[in-house]
């Protein structure tokens, strides 16, 4: 029996990662339990107001997020605080899958564009990896706010 799978964040600041993250995989911050989000509604603000109505103290209310598929495929990715920063290399990285189906100058241009969007919205560009056929249709290894490794492919 196969089994549902969390990816989970250490972050410094769960807020602004999920921010990065939802618009990097068009994932979408799910609302507080029971509230009804009018069209157009920030979850995040939502968020907010539901714990201030809990009385959760303001220091305690960026301590974790999380996004979700919208269309209920791709795994929740959750985002918890911790008081240490990144020190190493990630053991292990998720590969945004940006240009599937594409090969050669075709793919790496997509994957170009793409890493384009994503240093707008405060990623990292670190390498690219050209093709090798057959093994190999190339990719771009970037980090993302925090630091965390990822490959466009």
């Amino acid at each position: 029996m196969s089994r549902q799978v969390q990816i989970t964040f250490d972050a410094a600041d769960p807020a602004a990662l999920s921010r990065f993250w939802a618009e990097a995989l068009g994932y979408v911050h799910p609302g507080p339990p029971g509230v009804e989000l009018p069209e157009g509604s920030d979850p995040l603000a939502a968020w907010d107001e539901f714990l201030d109505r809990l009385g959760v103290p303001e220091e305690e209310r960026n301590s974790r997020s999380a996004i979700e598929d919208p269309a209920g495929h791709g795994p929740r990715v959750f985002f918890q605080r911790v008081p240490e920063g990144k020190a190493t290399k990630n053991r292990v990285h998720l590969d945004v899958r940006a240009a599937p189906g594409l090969e050669g100058d075709e793919r790496m241009a997509a994957l170009e564009a793409e890493a384009t969007r994503l240093v707008t919205l405060g990623a990292k560009r670190l390498q690219r990896f050209e093709p090798e056929p057959p093994m190999s249709n190339g990719w771009l290894v970037m980090t993302d706010p925090e630091g965390n490794e990822f490959c466009l492919d």
